[in-house]
Formats: structure tokens, sequence, C-alpha cells
């Protein structure tokens, strides 16, 4: 798929669709990484995992920013079993 048409079918919250280079400048590196909403349609169109895109992009997701906010040692327990997981 090209970026023109994953452009024409992502919608801002607003509604409308973003340009096709605002999609290549995030794959640039040249803006920041888009909003969760964005990423999340981005997955749907890919079949592909959101978190792991929110995490791609430099990001987490909002549940998971939400959860070590309210929650900072559960939130640590959860970041140290991922790490020794991903390190084992």
């Amino acid at each position: 798929m090209s970026q023109k048409e994953l452009a024409s079918k992502l919608k801002k919250e607003d509604g409308q669709t973003i340009s096709p280079q605002y999609l290549n400048d995030v794959e640039r590196d040249r803006r920041n990484p888009p909003s969760e909403h964005l990423i999340g349609q981005i997955a749907t169109i890919l079949k592909m995992d959101k978190d792991v895109l929110c995490l791609a992009a430099g990001t987490a997701p909002d549940d998971w920013k939400r959860f070590a906010a309210t929650h900072p040692e559960q939130a640590e327990q959860v970041f140290r079993a991922f790490r020794k997981k991903v390190k084992g």
C-alpha cells in the first residue's frame, strides 16, 4: 500500500484525512509520533498490533501511561518482568 493510499484511509479526530506528506514526515522522523488514535487506525489497516506500533513510534499506549501514573509500583513490576522476559 502506498503512503497516499494509507493517508486517504486515516482520519484525524475531527474526521478529516491526513495528508500523504504528513505520513511521509512521520516515517522520516520529521514529526512527532502520531496520536494513538491514528496509530490505532494504521494498526487496523495494516493488520498489526497497536501496542507494538505505539512502541515502534517511541510512545506508549494511553492505557499503559494511565496505569503507570496511577499504579507506579505495579508498573515497575510489570516493566521488570517484561525486561527479564526479553533478556532471558
